[in-house]
């Protein structure tokens, strides 16, 4: 009995050891799986390279950014990379609109090319197509602003003159809300716009339902100064939903709140005989529409493609592209080549591209290519800019947040990060586009200025013809005089040190009250600042009492804890003393 109690037991052990460790399998082979579900997608979207430096690696964050003194915003700090230092970055302004979970202050943003700050606006709605545009003489700066719902926008688009005064915004015609991907002033002050439009539609050659609902894509021309409507056109009466590269899935398509996107226009222009260059980014294709008509009179790329590739394939094989714009002086259109609308996607390398056309003869040839340095795969966004008169072409990556510049000839001279290219992948720092151009900013606002003990930090947000700062004091005699320009004598010019500058108060002050005065290169002075009161010696004096009293204080904590350390040492050392001579009963 007692052996087969014992034999038994030795195999019930066994067992168990057996049933542990198939549960030990079975839980690493979950925790595995698990691992390859969720965290596996997100592991492949790191972008880590043996030749990143710590700004990329995220060693300052996702997107760094400044803060300062005279200003509640802040601003990015980026990575400029000089690749030819004999044609390192223009000398042009960049104008962008960061947005994303790392950006503090989303908004347009204008930098120099140093990526100091110039101006910016913090918007609560979302911000894209930030840019310099040309109309009846006068530069404005042109940006879209509204709600952004999975890839389009309603909202407005707005022109903001050279004193930062909103003096148009534009919308529409018709019960539409702006759409964000373009905003195009042509030269005969028209405005070409975006608007999607949710309409019903058969989806069954998609392999959807017979009452379903699509995003139909139009496009108008606006005369500016009046609001008239000059042409519109609507994708869905020239195109088959069937001809889209885009999958529908899921529930896509059955709502009026998940249309289906078959087209997705983002991009307009006009070439020298008023046609309209379009592209259609699930078509994967640049069409150009007959301005009378409404008829496509030719398309490049996609499945309807009429071009014969001189290129190996290279000039119509573009995927998933952005901003296309036509350049009547060589019949070339630039465009942004995303190769991916996913993550999930094949791994291609986006690319900004030039292409010639030849258009009676059907012929397209790749001009040139521009590749970012750290092969990007740019998901969604971006942008190519052609300056013809300086021969540089710069290259906006859209969902990776950077911008560079190369020759027309494709030559790299200068790459800006303003977000850690490690994480570009994740979008948490992005730009719709990076565009470079000339500014002049007269804002009618004072400049900033903020006193912290002995030194005041200036700044004038988007002042851009600021050289320098003249500290002047108020040697007046009667208070009623104080605000007269004549009571200020100056006591010393200070060079402009970025978007911030700080300034050193005397350390003897002569005048009780002082201001700073913007100077342009010439000396001129363009504004000053509110009036500034030098630091007294009876704040000083306050300030060395308050040092004095925390001294004291610490000193006397400190006494006080050897005190009540004494008294304890004293108590248990007197116990031990008393023990030790009382009498035992016997």
């Amino acid at each position: 009995m007692v052996s087969l109690t014992w034999g038994l037991s030795r195999h019930w052990r066994v067992d168990t050891r057996q049933f542990i460790r198939v549960v030990l399998c079975m839980l690493i082979a979950g925790l595995l799986y698990l691992f390859y579900i969720f965290a596996g997608p997100q592991l492949v979207r790191f972008r880590f390279r043996d030749d990143l430096s710590w700004y990329d690696l995220g060693a300052y964050g996702f997107g760094p950014s400044r803060s300062y003194v005279s200003f509640q915003y802040e601003s990015p700090v980026v990575e400029i990379t000089a690749v030819n230092n004999d044609r390192a970055c223009d000398s042009g302004y960049t104008f962008l609109a960061p947005r994303g979970d790392s950006v503090a202050h989303p908004g347009p943003m204008i930098l120099d090319a140093n990526g100091e700050l110039v101006w910016m606006k913090h918007n609560w709605g979302t911000t894209h197509d930030f840019k310099v545009q040309r109309f009846q003489g006068q530069d404005f700066l042109t940006y879209w602003e509204g709600e952004q719902v999975e890839g389009r926008g309603y909202g407005s688009w707005y022109m903001v003159d050279s004193a930062y005064t909103v003096r148009y915004v534009i919308n529409p015609v018709g019960s539409y809300g702006g759409d964000l991907h373009d905003f195009q002033i042509t030269p005969d002050g028209t405005a070409l716009v975006t608007i999607y439009d949710p309409i019903m539609m058969d989806l069954r050659s998609v392999g959807g339902p017979e009452i379903g609902w699509i995003y139909d894509c139009l496009f108008q021309e606006l005369n500016i100064a009046t609001g008239e409507l000059i042409f519109e056109w609507r994708a869905s009466d020239k195109f088959a939903v069937h001809t889209t590269y885009e999958i529908l899935s899921g529930e896509t398509g059955n709502k009026r709140a998940s249309a289906f996107d078959f087209f997705h226009i983002n991009s307009i222009d006009k070439d020298e005989r008023g046609n309209y260059i379009i592209s259609a980014r699930h078509l994967h294709a640049i069409f150009c529409i007959s301005r009378s008509t409404g008829n496509v009179l030719w398309a490049l790329g996609g499945k309807d493609n009429e071009f014969k590739d001189l290129s190996n394939g290279e000039a119509t094989g573009f995927s998933w592209q952005h901003d296309a714009r036509w350049h009547m002086e060589s019949s070339a259109i630039t465009l942004f080549d995303n190769a991916a609308h996913a993550h999930s996607d094949p791994e291609r390398e986006s690319r900004g591209m030039a292409v010639h056309l030849d258009i009676p003869r059907r012929e397209a040839t790749v001009l040139a290519t521009y590749h970012h340095p750290h092969q990007l795969k740019s998901v969604s966004q971006g942008n190519v800019q052609l300056i013809d008169d300086i021969d540089r072409v710069i290259v906006g990556w859209g969902h990776g947040a950077a911008y560079s510049e190369f020759s027309s000839n494709g030559e790299l001279l200068c790459n800006v990060h303003f977000g850690a290219s490690a994480f570009f992948d994740f979008g948490r720092v992005v730009s719709y586009r990076a565009l470079k151009g000339n500014w002049v900013g007269n804002p009618q606002t004072r400049p900033d200025a903020v006193v912290v003990d002995d030194v005041v930090y200036v700044s004038w947000n988007g002042a851009t013809e600021v050289a320098g700062w003249r500290l002047e004091g108020w040697d007046g005699d009667r208070i009623e005089e104080v605000n007269r320009s004549r009571s200020f004598t100056s006591i010393e010019d200070f060079e402009k040190t970025g978007f911030e500058t700080a300034i050193a108060l005397p350390v003897d002050p002569t005048y009780p009250i002082y201001r700073l005065a913007a100077l342009d290169a010439e000396g001129n002075i363009l504004g000053t600042t509110d009036l500034l009161q030098a630091p007294s010696d009876s704040g000083i004096a306050n300030e060395l009492i308050v040092h004095a009293a925390l001294v004291m204080g610490i000193c006397g904590l400190v006494a006080a804890f050897y005190q009540v350390k004494g008294l304890w040492k004293c108590r248990f050392s007197c116990l031990r003393h008393r023990d030790a001579y009382e009498l035992v009963p016997q």
